[in-house]
């Protein structure tokens, strides 16, 4: 039998054999940072799919809720936008009078009860989240505390338009607003005209807007350089279309289908900017974007 010593001595040589050196660490962890450097992108991605996804099935959903007012109301479209009076009654079958900034003070910009709960389409769709895209994360500050906005969604300016004017628009037709480059196209009053005039799955209903863009509830599509055919004029109105999920946007559908669609022109994607005035800029030239052919396309037609 082997004296004491020699025994701890030989465990103790075992033990020091058994363990990680400092280099040996170090190599792990360096593996484990580049798998996990490989890992991210793919994680974010997914994510981004996922709320993608979920944007669709809001999409969906108020595209849902639109078409059955229009069934309940004769044919009847709601308007995209209300008008600068407050007093002005057609302004209350508006599907949104949600005036969105990153003011505190307005109220519509953070609570339901203002303004979306007392709209034409919430009772048939009672979901306060469906009226935001889940990419979208803006806040406002009220009295010191921040509180997520609760409108990403917009409506198509030429589906409805803009509530008219008592005394001065034709009732009940929506109008252009005035906006010069609408004057020959249509504004669509009614689901019939868009079967009848168009294709329902070419005219977008809703689309989710950029969190420094969405004012109005309204998106309005720069119409100049469409017809005759002339891709020097094309521009941007104060309204950039989303661009959350991987540089494309959610859009749904007359006919009911939503779908994603991808810019292809940086000039469609500029970067955000937090916090900032989204009717800051009113007009931005962008001579040949091809977004804006799509956009232009799926937006309305000549009278």
């Amino acid at each position: 039998m082997k004296p004491a010593s020699q025994r701890i001595n030989r465990e103790q040589a075992v033990c020091q054999d058994e363990g990680f050196t400092l280099i040996e660490l170090l190599v792990v962890i360096a593996i484990i940072a580049i798998l996990a450097a490989l890992l991210l992108p793919t994680l974010v991605n997914a994510k981004l799919k996922a709320q993608g996804i979920q944007c669709m099935n809001s999409h969906r959903q108020l595209a849902l809720a639109w078409r059955l007012y229009t069934d309940d109301s004769n044919d009847i479209l709601v308007y995209a936008s209300t008008t600068w009076d407050p007093a002005n009654w057609p302004d209350q079958y508006a599907w949104s009078g949600t005036h969105m900034d990153f003011d505190g003070s307005n109220q519509a910009n953070w609570d339901p009860d203002f303004d979306m709960k007392k709209r034409p389409l919430w009772p048939y769709a009672k979901s306060q989240a469906i009226y935001k895209c889940p990419s979208d994360h803006s806040m406002v500050n009220v009295g010191g505390v921040m509180k997520p906005r609760i409108l990403t969604m917009s409506m198509n300016l030429y589906v409805g338009g803009f509530a008219p004017v008592v005394g001065v628009d034709p009732l009940p037709n929506g109008t252009d607003g005035g906006w010069a480059f609408g004057h020959d196209y249509m504004i669509y009053p009614k689901l019939s005209y868009i079967t009848g005039r168009s294709q329902p799955s070419k005219i977008f209903v809703f689309l989710d807007m950029r969190e420094d863009r969405v004012n109005w509830s309204n998106f309005m599509t720069e119409m100049d350089g469409y017809s005759p055919p002339d891709p020097s004029a094309y521009a941007f109105t104060s309204d950039l279309p989303g661009m959350y999920h991987l540089r494309a946007c959610g859009f749904s559908f007359a006919d009911g289908h939503s779908e994603l669609h991808k810019w292809l022109d940086g000039r469609t994607t500029p970067p955000l900017v937090p916090g900032g005035d989204p009717t800051a800029i009113e007009y931005t030239p962008s001579p040949g974007n091809v977004d804006v052919a799509w956009l232009q396309d799926h937006s309305t037609r000549p009278k």
